[in-house]
């Protein structure tokens, strides 16, 4: 009698799953491959007219006529009453700073351009492993994300960083003591905000995929609702080296409501899963 062997005690995997894994990678090394030619040819476009950019958009937040220092000197005259912080001295101390920084502009600014296609590149890779009913419920996944990337920086860019600049521009820890700033760290430190604003304005999607897995509760989030609030001001504090409360409360606020839409999503979700469990168990 013939035995029909079992899984246990059959013959290795043949070839065709081991070449299925290495075409796996072979199709990420190609959505890379897409993503870093769009990173590249938005890096081409600013590197074109890289210092209209630098002057217009790296360094716009300290210009006078940027449209939040115009709503601050309308609504405060006082706060303008100081030096214009465009009068800031920049300055670069090695002889590759400006080159260094330059690339790092372009690749910065190439991301957050082609941030669309790339988010779209990785929901193209992450869709063959997916369920039907998970794609349906994912559907819209990358204009949501782009959405909240872009409503992130931009939150960043015209909020937090006229703030930012212009307390550190007239600030002085004494007279005569004149502020001259490299341009290499401020070059980093507008990146490392907006990029940061980006991903910060995440937390929806986070939420949604961490309720999705079954490993974040609305009812531990609501629990912990006051420790988030303070680790938020903490946060913002930290994130916003002005000492007025205005800025701090600028920054806090958005993440305090993306918290509470966090806590929505992750509701949804659970109450989601537990209908299907319920349909389930019925069946």
């Amino acid at each position: 009698m013939a035995i029909t062997p079992t899984p246990l005690d059959g013959p290795e995997p043949p070839p065709q799953q081991q070449m299925s894994f290495i075409g796996h990678l072979e199709a990420l090394r190609w959505h890379i491959i897409r993503s870093a030619i769009a990173i590249t040819v938005a890096m081409t476009g600013v590197f074109i007219f890289l210092q209209e950019f630098m002057q217009y958009v790296v360094l716009g937040p300290m210009q006078p006529g940027f449209p939040t220092n115009r709503l601050i000197c309308h609504i405060d005259e006082t706060m303008c009453d100081t030096a214009p912080i465009l009068h800031v001295s920049l300055q670069a101390t090695s002889p590759t700073e400006q080159f260094t920084k330059a690339i790092s502009i372009g690749i910065a600014a190439g991301l957050v351009i082609a941030f669309p296609y790339v988010a779209w590149e990785l929901w193209r890779f992450l869709k063959p492993g997916l369920r039907e009913r998970e794609i349906r419920v994912a559907r819209g996944a990358v204009g949501v994300v782009s959405f909240l990337f872009f409503l992130g920086v931009s939150f960043t860019y015209f909020v937090i960083l006229p703030f930012t600049l212009r307390f550190l521009a007239t600030f002085q820890i004494m007279d005569g003591v004149q502020n001259i700033w490299r341009i290499g760290e401020l070059v980093s430190l507008v990146i490392m905000f907006c990029i940061a604003g980006g991903l910060l304005f995440q937390m929806p999607v986070l939420t949604w995929v961490l309720a999705q897995l079954g490993i974040l509760k609305p009812r531990l989030m609501r629990k912990y609702r006051r420790h988030a609030i303070v680790v938020i001001l903490i946060a913002a504090g930290i994130l916003t080296p002005s000492p007025d409360a205005l800025s701090q409360l600028l920054l806090a606020l958005p993440i305090f409501v993306l918290y509470e839409v966090s806590i929505v999503i992750a509701g949804r979700v659970h109450r989601r899963k537990e209908a299907r469990h319920q349909e389930f168990m019925a069946d």
